[in-house]
C-alpha cells in the first residue's frame, strides 16, 4: 500500500513533546561522544553515492554528549517520508523511547529499493544506510552495539534487504520489520539475490496482519513484485538463525485468538526469532490507538501496540 506523501504534512504537526529520558548504562560510545547538540529534534543532510540524502533526528530531552544511547532507525512505508513514519508510529514518545537516538531517514522518491517502482538501486539505498550510520556516529553519542531498525511496508521490506546484507546488517543489533513486502528475500530472489546474515543467530521480530490485503498473508503478487508467504518467510529466518523448526516454536493465542505470537529459540538464544499476527488486522501500524496508517487503510485500532512491543524486542539484544 502507498500511503499519499500529502499525509506527511499533517503527520508532523502531531509530534509529541520531548519526555525526559532514563541515561543508557554505560557503553562505549561513538566519535560524537562529547558534541553538544542544542536541539531535541534535528534534519540532516548528506552526500551518498552523488545524491542529497535527509533524514531526522529525534534525542532524549535530557540528551548528554556523554552517554552513549542505543539508536533506532526508522523506515516509512512507499510514497511517504521519515516524518510521517514517525507521527505515524509514534516512536519518539517518551513511552517508548525515552532513552534512545530515534532516527528516521527519507527514501528518494518516498521509497526504498526492492519494488518495481523504486527510484534507486538496492547498492545504493544499502550505500546510504551506511553513509548515515557513519554521519549519526561522528555527531552524535551513540551506542554502537546497540543499534536496531524496524520499518513499514516497502520500510519493513527494506529493513530485511539490510538485515541480509552481511556488511551493512552486520552495523546492528536487532530487526522489527511490520507489514513487511519483502521483494529481495521472495524465495526466487532468495538465492540470486544473497540473504547472508552477518551472524547466526540474527534477531528478528515481525508484525503482519492477516487481513492485509496490500501485503498479503499468503503472499503473491503485491505492489511492487512478488512477496513471499509471511509463513514461508519466517521459516526462511528459522534456517537462517538455527532455531530447529517446530521443537524451538512456541504459540501463544491471544484476544478470543485473534492474536498469534510465535517464539522461536535460536542457537540457544530464547525470542531471537518472533511474530505477531493480528487475523483481522489490514495494511497498517499495529496500534490500540487509532493512527494515520490505520485511517488510510481504513481500519481501526486493534489489540496490539507495534510500538511497544518492537521497543521491548530491542531492549533484549546487544550486538556481540
Amino acid at each position: 500500500m502507498r500511503i499519499a506523501i500529502f499525509l506527511s504534512a499533517v503527520a508532523a504537526a502531531s509530534f509529541a513533546t520531548p519526555a525526559t529520558a532514563a541515561p543508557a548504562s554505560a557503553a562505549a560510545g561513538t566519535a560524537g561522544c562529547g558534541k553538544s547538540q542544542p536541539l531535541s529534534n534535528v534534519y540532516r543532510g548528506l552526500t551518498s553515492s552523488g545524491r542529497i540524502r535527509t533524514y531526522s533526528v529525534h534525542l532524549p530531552d535530557d540528551y548528554s554528549e556523554t552517554t552513549p544511547y542505543p539508536v533506532v532507525i526508522g523506515f516509512h512505508g512507499s510514497s511517504s517520508i521519515g516524518l510521517f513514519f514517525e507521527a505515524d508510529t509514534k516512536l519518539s514518545e517518551n513511552r517508548f523511547s525515552a532513552n534512545k537516538i530515534m532516527v528516521y531517514p527519507d527514501g528518494v522518491g518516498g521509497a526504498w529499493a526492492g519494488a518495481n517502482y523504486s527510484s534507486v538501486s538496492v547498492d545504493e539505498d544499502l550505500q546510504f544506510v551506511t553513509d548515515l550510520l557513519a554521519d549519526l556516529r561522528g555527531e552524535f553519542c551513540a551506542d554502537d552495539a546497540r543499534i536496531y531498525a524496524t520499518g513499514m511496508s516497502s520500510g519493513g521490506g527494506f529493513v530485511n534487504t539490510i538485515a541480509c546484507d552481511p556488511a551493512v546488517g552486520g552495523q546492528f543489533a536487532a530487526f522489527a520489520p511490520a507489514s513487511g513486502s519483502f521483494y529481495t528475500d521472495n524465495g526466487a530472489q532468495r538465492h540470486a539475490a544473497g540473504c547472508a546474515p552477518a551472524r547466526s543467530p540474527l534477531p528478528v521480530l515481525e508484525v503482519h496482519g492477516g487481513g492485509d490485503a496490500s501485503v498479503r498473508y499468503g503472499g503473491g503478487e503485491g505492489e511492487g513484485g512478488v512477496e513471499p508467504a509471511i509463513a514461508t518467510w519466517l521459516g526462511w529466518w528459522a534456517e537462517r538463525n538455527g532455531c530447529g523448526g517446530d521443537d524451538g516454536k512456541t504459540v501463544e493465542d491471544s484476544f478470543g485468538g485473534d492474536v498469534h505470537h510465535t517464539t522461536w529459540t535460536c542457537g540457544g538464544t530464547v525470542g531471537a526469532l518472533q511474530h505477531w499476527k493480528v487475523d483481522d488486522m489490514g495494511h497498517c501500524w499495529a496500534s490500540t490507538e487509532i493512527n494515520f496508517s490505520q485511517i488510510a487503510a481504513g481500519e481501526l485500532p486493534t489489540h496490539i501496540q507495534a510500538s511497544q512491543i518492537i521497543m521491548d524486542f530491542f531492549d533484549q539484544f546487544t550486538k556481540p
